[in-house]
């Protein structure tokens, strides 16, 4: 039995306890946090996200509470034109076998930190900091704030966009600032005039350098705001509070969308910050999973699917190996991941080419994308939603 040292206790970091426990081994997963929680607002899970939770064990519950989305609509902000919408309903769920679904991202942490503290071999390590690591032939040790070691046959940094483990392995700096503001807000659903619930979409409201999107979170209790500003500001900030009349100026453009927009309140703000894919995600006993390997914008709903897909294909490629066998495993998962990961990243960075035209340009776009058909518009997302990871069991050769 290997023991897997997992720094990062999010859903990433949860997640790959869950995989690699499955194969046989021993998980311990460092949080730097005194106590493991999830913070923030929803997250949208495709099929492919649903599958891996299957996969960890967990699928049902999370779909059991979640909000089944039966659209992805689009709108024209500026115009209230009804562009198309992606149908989410029976012909999508039997291509690709699963419901697409909103969750509160912290309802999506706890199933899987339930799953972890009723397994017997993943050990929860709060108040742990990670700053580095070192490695010999034989291990992996973390190297932890307060001066701890804990070492394993392998580390594997799942400790977000600011990774200390990436620190040390790509050593690549800051993350990239994008430019783009995104304010947040929750409200009650009781709050929303019923005419715009939109009790079962995802709704994406496009304006000139800007867009709104909204969902249903938390069974349908509240409604989930977050709007998006290409405001072009340089440095990197977090959960800033602003006030409604700053919050309803800066997507003033966004006309169609004013009433909803006006009903949010305590807006906090982020600015969105990536980073270059990377070739180099392992480092013998070392290797990257989630936002410290590939972090990405939000745009494409995929930084959560993308995570629990890393966890599955690696607790996969780790089931029955030797302690020898463990960085060829690791090199192995990082070049079944490099590609896809990398091509969603870049996608999330170039959606806003869709979503932010203004006159003419956005009045061609409009066009191009009334004309798909159902069929086509699945087609556009096939690659991703439909995608479905190894499952743990199947003997990988060393």
């Amino acid at each position: 039995m290997a023991v897997i040292v997992i720094a990062g206790g999010g859903i990433g970091g949860l997640a790959t306890a869950l995989a690699v426990a499955a194969g046989g081994h021993r998980a311990v997963v460092l949080e730097r946090a005194e106590e493991f929680a999830e913070i923030g607002a929803g997250i949208q899970l495709a099929p492919n996200g649903l599958h891996a939770l299957d996969a960890l064990g967990v699928g049902a519950r999370v779909r059991g509470s979640a909000v089944h989305m039966d659209e992805l609509r689009f709108m024209d902000g500026v115009t209230g034109e009804h562009v198309t919408s992606l149908g989410l309903t029976a012909d999508y769920r039997d291509r690709f076998g699963s419901p697409y679904v909103v969750v509160h991202r912290a309802e999506l942490h706890q199933v899987l930190l339930d799953a972890c503290l009723a397994a017997d071999s993943v050990e929860l390590v709060a108040g742990a900091t990670v700053t580095g690591y070192e490695q010999d032939d034989r291990t992996a040790t973390v190297l932890l704030a307060d001066g701890r070691r804990i070492s394993g046959t392998a580390v594997i940094g799942a400790d977000g966009i600011h990774s200390a483990i990436r620190g040390r392995l790509v050593g690549d700096g800051e993350p990239r600032v994008s430019g783009i503001t995104v304010y947040r807000a929750v409200i009650p659903m009781e709050r929303v005039p019923v005419h715009l619930r939109f009790p079962r979409s995802v709704v994406w409201w496009a304006g000139p350098g800007c867009h709104f999107v909204h969902y249903p979170i938390a069974g349908g209790r509240y409604l989930n705001l977050a709007a998006s500003s290409d405001d072009g500001r340089t440095e990197a900030f977090a959960g800033v509070p602003v006030d409604t009349q700053r919050a309803r100026r800066e997507f003033a453009t966004l006309r169609a969308a004013r009433e909803l927009l006006e009903l949010g309140e305590d807006w906090k703000t982020w600015m969105l910050v990536d980073r270059d894919p990377v070739p180099q995600w392992t480092d013998g006993r070392v290797a990257l999973l989630g936002d410290a390997a590939h972090p990405m914008l939000h745009y494409a709903a995929q930084g959560a699917c993308q995570a629990l897909e890393d966890a599955v294909t690696l607790g996969c490629l780790l089931e029955g190996g030797t302690n020898s066998a463990i960085p060829g495993r690791l090199t192995a998962y990082a070049r079944l991941r490099r590609e896809r990961t990398a091509r969603i990243q870049h996608i999330a960075r170039e959606s806003t080419r869709l979503w932010h035209p203004a006159g003419a340009a956005a009045t061609a776009r409009n066009a191009m994308l009334s004309e798909l058909s159902p069929r086509e518009l699945q087609d556009q997302v096939a690659w991703m939603h439909g995608f479905q990871v190894a499952q743990p069991g199947k003997e990988v050769a060393a």
